[in-house]
């Protein structure tokens, strides 16, 4: 969401407010901006160093060709005077929402470059330290230091492809200064700048075979169960049936009516009932699971049908 009024001349300074309210409407009309027109907006002065070009600035955009420069003339490789730190600034709305013509003061306002507040950019150098400059957390992947670097930066930044998009990295065994690319850096996906809950994105296919494990295991598991049932209800019903020899003539006594018979058939109807039925709900449940989530055509299938990570 947006809070800046869509047009706000309040900070050209009291000269310039001077002249446009003496400015008679039909002249104010060539430069409203409306139509691709002319338009009288803040615009700061970039503080341009000896070594550095700008082209073809118009209105508050600017292309600057230079050396690393991430703020004043003394800052980045550029600054420090270091050779192979050339680098290209595309930018758009200088120090962003607070932009203004002159300071507090009434003076022109001159300004450095400003990768916090600049509205949009798009910077490539080919010795930065990228992470720093723009404040980002290290991640996983960790921070760039003294190397080339190309940085967007915008409220939303789109990356668009008609075809297929591409995030490859170690691509060659030396970096730009020619030093050893030594290990494989891989690709962090960092919401909110904060690295602190930071996690490995599982493989799709990896997952969907630990978890078709899982389910195999808790088929087994119902089969086991069941074989158990089974067999108790056997012995439940042994039990329910069961008598034993009177020490008098070696006659059979009757089952102890009362307490053995009832409690026997209860067990084998509620185990009949409800654990068989259970079992047989559970091992459908696990079906509809594996369907659900471990195959391409479920629902919820877990892994992107399009996108891929090794």
């Amino acid at each position: 969401m947006s809070f800046k009024k869509a047009i706000d001349r309040g900070s050209l300074g009291a000269v310039t407010r001077k002249i446009i309210s003496e400015t008679p409407e039909i002249l104010k009309a060539g430069s409203s901006g409306v139509a691709g027109d002319m338009i009288t907006e803040p615009i700061p002065n970039f503080v341009e160093s000896p070594g550095e070009e700008v082209l073809g600035q118009k209105g508050n955009s600017w292309i600057v060709l230079g050396r690393d420069r991430p703020g004043s003339r003394m800052s980045g490789y550029g600054g420090k005077g270091d050779t192979q730190a050339s680098s290209i600034d595309i930018v758009v709305g200088r120090i962003g929402s607070e932009v203004r013509k002159v300071n507090d003061r009434g003076d022109q306002l001159w300004v450095d470059p400003n990768f916090k507040k600049d509205a949009a950019r798009i910077y490539i150098s080919q010795k930065s330290d990228v992470d720093k400059n723009f404040g980002l957390v290290d991640g996983r992947v960790g921070s760039s230091v003294a190397k080339s670097s190309i940085a967007f930066k915008a409220d939303a930044v789109r990356i668009i492809a008609r075809e297929g998009i591409k995030l490859v990295t170690r691509t060659d065994l030396k970096n730009s200064q020619g030093g050893k690319v030594r290990a494989i850096a891989g690709i962090d996906l960092i919401a909110g700048n904060d690295d602190s809950s930071l996690q490995p994105i599982p493989k799709g296919d990896n997952l969907v075979a630990a978890l078709e494990r899982i389910t195999h295991h808790l088929d087994k598991l119902n089969g086991i169960v069941d074989a158990f049932l089974m067999s108790q209800m056997e012995f439940n019903q042994a039990l329910t049936h069961h008598f034993h020899y009177s020490p008098f003539f070696a006659l059979p006594t009757t089952p102890a009516i009362d307490v053995v018979v009832p409690a026997g058939i209860k067990t084998t109807i509620d185990q009949l009932a409800k654990v068989k039925r259970s079992l047989v709900a559970h091992k459908a449940n696990l079906a509809l699971f594996k369907i659900t989530y471990l195959t391409p055509a479920g629902e919820k299938y877990i892994s992107s049908r399009w996108n891929n990570v090794n």
